[in-house]
């Protein structure tokens, strides 16, 4: 397995893969590379044998503070632009993972860091995680789609209060307002995670992927073309050898062997 220099990897059960940010000293602020090494790592799991990928940062401060301001402290307007294309498409690419992507947000997720969690399926939380988006007070705004998801995740008027005040809130509000779905103690935290994506690994691969597809899909149209486009995912998995085991082991009370074929 590859290793980057920003990126911790670690293989758990349940073809269960985690990626720890792993820039502490920062807050696991992303730089120039670690948005390169977080990309990389996407673009290889389409073809990759993990079938559920849970994302951390490293200690118990921070799960990613956002864009490395330091690094960016003496670009010009133009490496500005250019660095930002890069951190485009790390947000494309962890919109478009193949893969169910959860966010085990152990410390502050600010700026980028709340953009990179919200771009990810879902999110469990440390009682003491906190979130900001913080671009506006800084003479910016989110970039990373941070106003298009946090209006998803919790509302216009609610995302509207956030973005514009630049204000802080807690785990327990993130919670209540649908950012994250879980809240853990800070040292069960990683535990219930992977055991979350193990029970999403477990499962038949082709089968989570084109559902996730779906309900992603689904979400962009009306009710009507939804359901076509569920159909449509549905129909890919009625010729899969996985669709034949899972029915073969119901009948004979087994647990099924999913291949991904």
């Amino acid at each position: 397995m590859k290793q980057y220099e920003t990126l911790r990897l670690e293989e758990h059960p349940g073809a269960v893969l985690l990626a720890t940010i792993n820039r502490p000293e920062v807050a696991n602020a992303f730089n120039t590379q670690a948005a390169r090494d977080l990309l990389e790592l996407l673009r290889s799991l389409g073809t990759s044998e993990a079938r559920c990928l849970a994302l951390t940062g490293a200690g118990d401060r921070a799960f990613c503070a956002g864009a490395d301001l330091k690094e960016r402290n003496a670009f010009s307007d133009e490496q500005w632009h250019a660095q930002h294309e890069l951190f485009e498409r790390m947000f494309r690419a962890v919109l478009d993972c193949p893969l169910p992507m959860i966010a085990a947000v152990n410390g502050a997720a600010y700026a980028g860091g709340l953009e990179l969690m919200l771009l990810c399926d879902f999110a469990y939380a440390s009682r003491s995680a906190r979130f900001a988006l913080t671009e506006t007070a800084l003479g910016i705004m989110p970039g990373g789609g941070g106003t298009q998801t946090l209006a998803r995740a919790a509302g216009e008027r609610r995302a509207k209060e956030l973005i514009l005040s630049a204000r802080p809130f807690s785990a327990e509000e993130a919670l209540a307002w649908g950012v994250v779905n879980k809240l853990c103690e800070p040292q069960a935290l990683l535990g219930e995670t992977l055991a979350a994506a193990r029970r999403i690994g477990e499962n038949a691969p082709l089968s989570v992927r084109q559902a996730k597809k779906a309900i992603h899909a689904g979400l962009q149209v009306d009710l009507r073309a939804g359901m076509l486009l569920e159909l449509e995912a549905y129909n890919t998995l009625v010729g899969t050898e996985d669709r034949r085991e899972g029915i073969r082991a119901f009948n004979e009370k087994r647990k099924p062997r999913f291949t991904g074929r």
